[in-house]
């Protein structure tokens, strides 16, 4: 049997959901990776602490503030220096990914990157966010959103600091380009819809049509679709429907679901709101 190594913790699973893409969570203090590849695109991004690594015969440092990006086949190693603990997630998107990707993004060409660290704070909150929507009780995942934050995050480092190449996709600025997609929304919000559904309804790829919603409406199309739900359930609920058929009946998961959105967006949760429409 393998001894367990309390002093270098870490958890390595595939995104369900995304073709190509796995994760790692780390939490290293005595750790020292010897040189290797990946032939996957690698994204890092630090919680506690830090680490140094080497790539292309510089040593650079793995902190908070540094978005750690490797191409495929791109030669790296690492060791703790400069922190006595590194605790990071890790994303790994190999090719069925890089695919999907590219799709999302309207190009048929991936890009590259000219350098393994970006000081991006908006970008590793992103990222931090995308991986922890893949971490934990598998009940707690919304698909819609997961979808959403990987093609949020990865599109704007490709979009952002890739090398030139291909471009993608300007977001449209007229905002009558969403109004086949909201009517979509208001016809079908108890089904469930994909990202990929959502734009073709426009003729927009999955990129534009977030950053169109984010643009013009100031909400994710996941978002807005949520809105939407709370908002059926309400009458639902108003009407006398239990819980958990107003719950699916309006496009949730189920009854949990409804519960933390209708809390998170109220402060309240749908049971404290039915029993104060009844007094």
């Amino acid at each position: 049997m393998a001894k367990l190594d309390p002093l270098n913790t870490s958890r390595y699973w595939h995104a369900s959901g995304i073709p190509g893409m796995d994760m790692l969570h780390a939490d290293f203090t005595t750790h020292e990776y010897a040189p290797h590849v990946h032939h996957s695109f690698v994204i890092a991004v630090t919680e506690v602490g830090g680490a140094e690594f080497k790539s292309r015969g510089r040593t650079g440092i793995a902190h908070q503030q540094a978005l750690l990006v490797f191409n495929p086949s791109e030669p790296h190693s690492g060791r703790m220096g400069g922190s006595n603990r590194w605790r990071y997630r890790a994303l790994y998107l190999a090719d069925p990914g890089i695919r999907h990707l590219m799709s999302t993004l309207g190009v048929d060409q991936t890009r590259y990157f000219g350098s393994n660290i970006y000081d991006d704070p908006e970008l590793i909150a992103c990222f931090l966010e995308l991986h922890r929507a893949f971490d934990g009780d598998s009940g707690q995942w919304d698909p819609l959103r997961q979808q959403e934050l990987f093609v949020h995050s990865f599109g704007t480092l490709f979009q952002n600091h890739a090398q030139p190449g291909q471009r993608v996709l300007p977001v449209p600025a007229d905002a009558s380009v969403l109004a086949p997609v909201l009517e979509l929304l208001r016809d079908a919000f108890a089904e469930r819809l994909t990202l990929e559904q959502m734009a073709a309804a426009a003729d927009l790829t999955p990129f534009q049509l977030i950053g169109a919603f984010n643009r013009t409406i100031g909400l994710t199309p996941h978002m807005y679709l949520t809105q939407l739900r709370l908002r059926a359930a309400i009458g639902l609920l108003t009407a006398g429907r239990p819980l958990i058929e107003a719950a699916v009946a309006s496009g949730f998961y189920d009854q949990s679901a409804l519960t933390r959105h209708f809390k998170r967006t109220f402060g309240m949760t749908p049971l404290q709101y039915v029993r104060a429409r009844i007094n």
